[in-house]
Order: C-alpha cells, then structure tokens, then sequence
C-alpha cells in the first residue's frame, strides 16, 4: 500500500482538493488497478477532512471511472479505459458559462454544418425548412422556442452523417438545451436580436441547401459568435430578473455522481 495521503490545505472545496490529490496517484501509477483504497475512517485521518468530504470525494472519483465499490470489500481502483465526459460544477452556473457552452457549440457545429452541406439529401433539407418554420410557429404563439431550436441544429447534425458527431450533441444536449434557454430569453427581449437569429438561421439554411460547405462552416460559427456578442450585450437587469436564474439550472443537468 502506498504511503498515507497528506492533510489537504485549508478552504473551500475540500472534497475536490481530495479527489484531484487521489485521482492524480491513481493516473500516475502509484494506486494501481485493483488496490483497495484506505478505509473511510484512514482517509478522514489521513487527509484531516471530515467524513462528508472523503465520501463527496469518493463519489466524483466514481463519476470519473477511476474507482468502484464492492459490497463488504471496500473501494478499489479501476482499470483505466476512456474518461467519461465531465464538467467543474464550480463554472457552471453563470454568465461565463453560457458563453463557454456556446464556444463548445461553434467548434462542433461549425463541423457539422460544413459536413451537412456536403452530404445533405433532398430531405434533410425538407426537414431543415420544417424544423425553421416550427421554430417560428413556436415563438409567433408565445413560445420561447428552445426545443425547437435544439431540434433545428440536431436536423442539420444528422445531415452531417456523422455518428460519432452526433453522439456528442446527443451527449452535451441537456447542457447545449440549458444554454439555449439563456440565449433565447435573452434575445426574446430585442427585435433586432430575434431577427438576427432569423437571419442566421436562413443563411446556414441556404448554404447547406446549395451545397457550400465553406460558407455553410463559415454561417455557423457566426451564428454562435453573435449568440455570445447577444449575450454579452445583455443588460443587467437579464442577469437579475432571468438570466442567472437560467443558467443555475445548467448545475442540474450535470452528470450525477454513482
């Protein structure tokens, strides 16, 4: 067994302090697959934590894949495979998130429209032009229409023909649809950012029906970089009647922990 772990340093997030200090041993090699881990009441004196910070920490390194319980033997490393994908729920719930959200979006939908474009069939555009005019029926009768703004970029996604594309957005939908709240009631307050979105919408549209993946890529990745100018253009009484209560809701939708 190695060596007892150290006292974690005083302040917040001490369940994390814990996790990365055992999760760094586990990646370098010095906790192999198959030890056992120190007990609860070992970990609480090794790390001078309570009982409460060794069990949160116990379950983030679970999410990770990193370590596994087994009824009445302990806590035991894992064989390392692939990381599941994780978010820092510390820089989740805030205005900056929204922003960083959208850039994850303009690196993979740019992809995806520019793919979407090259190999769209005569109905992946039928369904583009239904998923546009839903999106506009929605609003026109009080909607805030994300569902279906979500289902407009996941119609193009499946044009791409890429499943592994796909797979990603499948993934990331519960925190790309909570980032869509933002933006949307953020732009629900202006016409001119409403028909900008509009305006987008039916250029990315149109580049992918013609066949242009260059400027089908180029649309796109302008469509998330006005979304995060709209967004930065927000004014304060968004973020303090609706738009930190929107964006709180993107901490929900985290992977929880097993």
């Amino acid at each position: 067994m190695t060596a007892p772990f150290k006292p974690v340093l005083p302040g917040a997030y001490l369940s994390d302090q814990v996790a990365d200090v055992m999760a760094a041993k586990i990646r370098a090699g010095r906790l192999a697959a198959g030890d056992k881990l120190p007990t609860e009441a070992a970990m609480v004196d090794q790390f001078s934590v309570s009982r409460t910070v060794v069990r949160e920490a116990l379950s983030r390194l679970k999410s990770l894949g990193l370590v596994e319980s087994r009824q009445g033997s302990g806590v035991f490393v894992k064989e390392i495979g692939f990381s599941p994908l994780n978010f820092d729920t510390k820089s989740v719930a805030s205005r900056q998130a929204v922003i960083q959200m959208v850039e994850v979006r303009r690196a993979l939908e740019a992809e995806v429209a520019a793919l979407a474009a090259q190999r769209r069939t005569k109905t992946d555009i039928k369904r583009i032009h239904q998923s546009i005019a839903q999106l506009d029926k929605a609003v026109a009768v009080g909607g805030d229409g994300v569902l279906e703004d979500v289902q407009y970029h996941l119609v193009i996604a499946e044009a791409a023909r890429n499943p592994f594309l796909m797979g990603t957005l499948q993934y990331l939908g519960q925190f790309l649809q909570g980032a869509t709240r933002v933006t949307r009631a953020n732009e629900a307050r202006r016409d001119d950012f409403a028909r900008q979105v509009r305006d987008e919408h039916a250029v990315i549209c149109q580049a992918i029906e013609v066949g242009d993946s260059e400027t089908a890529r180029r649309a796109a990745g302008a469509h998330m970089n006005n979304a995060i100018v709209r967004i930065e253009q927000a004014d304060p009484a968004f973020w303090q009647q609706t738009g930190d209560a929107l964006a709180s809701t993107l901490v929900h939708g985290l992977p929880a922990a097993s």
